[in-house]
């Protein structure tokens, strides 16, 4: 009979861990729904939270996940993906930009001109180990370009067009609802199912163009990649390049500052160094 019972309060108390476990796991690994936030707005651009209810968008305006919007042409919108409802911050201003600090570190997308974009899902989540955050975007027309900020290991950012996906992680890019891709900074992986029905996945690293109706993977053409630089800095701020190196000039005559004994020697050099440069022709 002891035996039995023994055996019955190790099962219970078994239970009661594991409910407990379960029970801080997800209080642990509690979701939070974001919104977005319109930031700049050019032109003209509207929105729909249940699908045919438009409403005029104004800079400013707070967005839930469901929100499909709309620009006019010659009309784009700057949304910021993620805004918390936060004691907003001192404005600052950024290469002639005005932005919240917080905005700056924010995942933000510029939806063009003649574009539909709905905003699916904006989550973040708190699992004790790292901040996983979900990102769905749903481009049903138009063209997006985006900055996407580094990534925890299991977040999500995902793109969703007419006939495909795109994955994108710590990325500058830009996508068309037709599934053409530029990236300007790291990588972006898009699926698109082709008209025979099959699935063609590709990698689209910095510098190149994906075109999935040519299936041609071709470097952005130069002047194009400038337009987009310079939006980009409209956007969200100056794009990293690579640092320059500089071709010493032969004519100068390094002297190490350690040399032992050699001071006045390390003076004439300096001397002679500065007598040659002034007398060099300009």
């Amino acid at each position: 009979m002891r035996t039995i019972h023994r055996s019955a309060y190790k099962l219970a108390a078994a239970a009661l861990a594991l409910a407990v476990m379960s029970l801080a796991s997800q209080v642990m690994a509690q979701t939070t729904v974001l919104s977005a936030k319109v930031v700049r707005l050019k032109g003209a651009a509207r929105y729909a939270t249940d699908g045919k209810t438009w409403q005029t968008l104004h800079s400013g305006d707070i967005l839930k996940p469901g929100t499909v919007i709309q620009t006019a042409e010659n009309s784009y919108v700057d949304v910021q993906l993620g805004q918390r409802d936060a004691k907003p911050a001192t404005p600052v201003v950024n290469n002639g930009t005005l932005y919240q600090p917080q905005e700056q570190t924010a995942n933000i997308i510029r939806i063009f001109d003649s574009s539909v974009l709905a905003i699916d899902k904006l989550t973040t989540q708190q699992t004790g180990v790292e901040t996983v955050e979900e990102t769905q975007l749903d481009l049903r027309a138009g063209k997006v370009m985006g900055n996407v900020k580094k990534l925890g290991s299991n977040s999500k950012y995902e793109v969703k067009i007419p006939n495909g996906v795109a994955g994108i992680r710590g990325t500058i890019y830009t996508i068309s609802s037709s599934g053409v891709v530029n990236v300007l900074e790291g990588s972006v992986v898009i699926a698109v199912v082709g008209s025979d029905g099959n699935v063609v996945t590709k990698v689209v690293n910095a510098g190149y163009r994906y075109d999935p109706m040519t299936q041609a993977m071709l470097p952005i053409p130069p002047v194009e990649l400038k337009q987009l630089q310079l939006i980009y800095v409209e956007l969200n701020g100056p794009v990293p390049t690579p640092p320059q190196t500089y071709v010493k000039n032969p004519t100068i005559i390094y002297v190490s500052p350690i040399s032992p004994g050699d001071g006045n020697d390390q003076g004439q050099n300096n001397n002679n160094q500065g007598n040659n440069q002034g007398g060099r022709p300009q």
